[in-house]
């Protein structure tokens, strides 16, 4: 299990209190003093928001070199303290005094020792429980155990030398834009608004009981499978800010089809619903597999930032090539700093359901109107068509004036299709809208339904989702689908790709035989232009013959990674009778989830893979979950598994048992 505190009052507290004494002279910072840029603070002489203007401005004069030192000087332990708060406020964690001593010297008592800690230091003591009947909230701890510290010593009568330090943390410290976000609300007297607001959501969530509800429900599925990752952010008074868990089929599907993930937030469509949202992806027959799920009951950017920061901890740190996410600055910002190399796409379908309540008074008047957009959105394959067929659609019903068109015309590079070549969003067809956690919500939720019931049937929505990819998985195996062109073409990708795959692909050879191609100019990309006279158009593709690969200016390819009529129009002409190897993207095929995974990028961890036990338990986990979902299949192939699996185990424990006995023999004969 794990924690994780939001950390708001507690930094702001870190922060400010500080002591009478924090006046410091100007000192030369390169002969290991405190740097002078730390001036003296006096709280009763200012506001609570000039005190963390102050602080904030230390904190930017901080330069990155400006760390603390064993031997470095202070005029004092309020000036030592002024200059960790100011480094930990740059680096992004809380601090506290967890130690001091005094000394008695000439009669008087003498401060000598003061031990400055990240607030995530030491481990919460339980107290004995008292003999009363009255129920306890139940409370979390914000402390692991960090040993991040810096101590100062008190040296004759004016200095203060720094004697111990350690620098590193054990867990994730707060990002400085967090951080800052909490110092600027609490000066700006927003804090408390937005303490109430949560605090409602609090209690619309959970009620009186709904928190323990929960706290049950993840300990109870980690005790059931050591793979299911959760982590709970709390803040200050160990009330709940929002949570992440992850089960280990979750992680599993992950490695074979994150490649395009959407992260649904369903509930922002109505504001009674469940704070609950899911991150997804599409299968390789098309269908909604869930990665995670989440609720988010603090709707900030740094709460966003650390939902998506906790979920890809649980994934191992692999990134998708694109982040699907409803519109909104909290989420953008937060997506442009925990995913900076993803793509980051804003939902169209969101967007299109959207305009319904935008452009209602417009949408009675014009009930034409939503088709025609929808088709220039879907259907238009160059950006230069979607741009002529929008400003038509506008003069045409007089809407070129209207604010809520001209931006999202603005923000067309992050939603439009026609113009996101660039990226992967796993969309065999742009035309259908896949399936999101909109249906459950409708078919489930009741402002009656506790959470805890709504979180179990959830569970079992997934796993009817399961048992359904694994009908498909056989069924693919075994379907002889109608073909409809008799080409050699069409019969290997029926043997290749899973029957949803298969489906789009057969009709984009069927469209491709409508279509004329004509050879422009030859060499080492030859180039071609894919004509149809109804309607009139014209694509340009490119073939390099020795790679064996093509490119269209439609771009369907990156898109959804089936070839589109326009290439097969050319292998056509060309004599390509079998799909070439590079043109075949895995993920579609019926072998997707067998060899080796298809997540994209990882930056930090490379290639490493199995020189880790935490890598080589995730390996054994999928392998399992891979024996699992075929064992279930029937009783027959379920007996098999469950003896399979049972002479693995022996296996595996009378090797552990002579390795320990090896080992005993070793250190008796030393």
């Amino acid at each position: 299990m794990e924690y994780s505190s939001s950390e708001d009052d507690e930094l702001v507290d870190g922060y400010m209190d500080v002591e009478d004494d924090t006046g410091t002279s100007n000192i030369d910072q390169g002969t290991g003093v405190m740097p002078s840029h730390i001036q003296s603070i006096e709280p009763s002489e200012g506001s609570m928001s000039s005190v963390g203007n102050v602080l904030l401005m230390a904190a930017d004069g901080l330069g990155r070199n400006d760390e603390p030192c064993v031997g470095m000087e202070f005029e004092s332990d309020g000036a030592a303290r002024a200059f960790y708060n100011a480094y930990a406020l740059r680096l992004g964690f809380g601090i506290r005094v967890a130690r001091s001593r005094s000394e008695r010297r000439k009669g008087v008592e003498v401060l000598v020792m003061k031990r400055f800690v990240c607030l995530k230091e030491g481990h919460h003591k339980k107290k004995d429980a008292e003999s009363t009947n009255k129920k306890k909230r139940k409370r979390l701890s914000i402390r692991d155990g960090c040993p991040a510290m810096m101590e100062v010593v008190r040296r004759g009568s004016e200095k203060w030398v720094i004697t111990k330090l350690v620098l590193e943390h054990n867990h994730v410290i707060l990002s400085p834009d967090r951080v800052r976000e909490v110092q600027l609300r609490r000066f700006s007297g927003k804090c408390a608004e937005h303490e109430n607001q949560l605090q409602e959501v609090r209690r619309n969530v959970f009620g009186d009981t709904d928190v323990q509800g929960l706290f049950d429900y993840l300990k109870r599925m980690q005790l059931e499978n050591s793979g299911f990752f959760y982590s709970i952010q709390v803040d200050s008074k160990n009330c709940v800010s929002n949570a992440v868990w992850v089960d280990a089929r979750s992680k599993m599907s992950y490695t074979y089809f994150g490649d395009a993930v959407y992260f649904d937030t369903t509930y922002t469509q109505n504001e009674n619903m469940l704070p609950f949202a899911a991150f997804t992806g599409v299968n390789h027959h098309g269908d909604t597999v869930v990665f995670g799920c989440a609720l988010v009951l603090d709707r900030t950017e740094s709460s966003y930032a650390w939902l998506f920061e906790t979920w890809l901890t649980a994934m191992e740190k692999k990134l998708p090539f694109s982040f699907t996410t409803d519109e909104g600055k909290a989420i953008a910002a937060a997506v442009g700093k925990v995913f900076p190399q993803c793509f980051h796409r804003l939902c169209r379908w969101r967007i299109l359901s959207r305009c319904k309540k935008k452009l209602s008074d417009v949408y009675m008047r014009f009930p034409d109107l939503h088709d025609e957009l929808r088709r220039c959105i879907n259907e238009c394959d160059t950006a230069p068509a979607f741009d002529m067929f929008w400003g038509t659609i506008l003069d045409k019903y007089g809407l070129a004036e209207n604010i809520w068109l001209q931006s999202l015309f603005e923000t067309r590079h992050k939603w439009i299709p026609a113009y996101l070549t660039s990226s992967f969003f796993a969309e065999l067809t742009l035309t259908h809208r896949r399936e999101t956690t909109s249906r459950f919500f409708r078919n489930n939720f009741s402002t009656r339904v506790p959470l805890y019931a709504f979180i179990t049937r959830f569970d079992q929505h997934i796993d009817s989702m399961y048992i359904n990819e694994t009908q498909k998985d056989l069924a693919s195996f075994h379907s002889e689908q109608l073909l409809k062109t008799n080409t050699v073409l069409e019969k290997q990708a029926r043997s290749i790709y899973t029957m949803a795959a298969f489906e789009i692909f057969q009709t984009e050879l069927i469209e491709a035989l409508q279509h004329y191609a004509v050879k422009v100019q030859d060499g080492p990309y030859a180039k071609y232009y894919v004509e149809r006279d109804d309607p009139p158009t014209r694509h340009t593709v490119f073939y390099n013959v020795a790679d064996k690969k093509a490119w269209c200016d439609c771009c369907r390819y990156a898109f959804s990674a089936i070839l589109c009529r326009h290439v097969l129009g050319v292998f056509i002409l060309a004599g390509v009778i079998t799909l070439p190897e590079p043109c075949i993207t895995k993920r579609w095929t019926k072998k997707a989830k067998t060899g080796p995974e298809l997540i994209g990028h990882n930056p930090e961890n490379g290639n490493c893979h199995t020189d880790s036990a935490t890598s080589r338990y995730n390996d054994l986990i999928r392998d399992a979950i891979k024996c699992a979902e075929r064992g279930s299949v029937s009783a027959g192939s379920f007996g098999v598994a469950k003896e399979v699996l049972r002479k693995a185990f022996m296996e595996i424990k009378c090797l552990g048992e002579k390795l320990t006995n090896d080992g005993l023999h070793q250190v008796e004969n030393r």
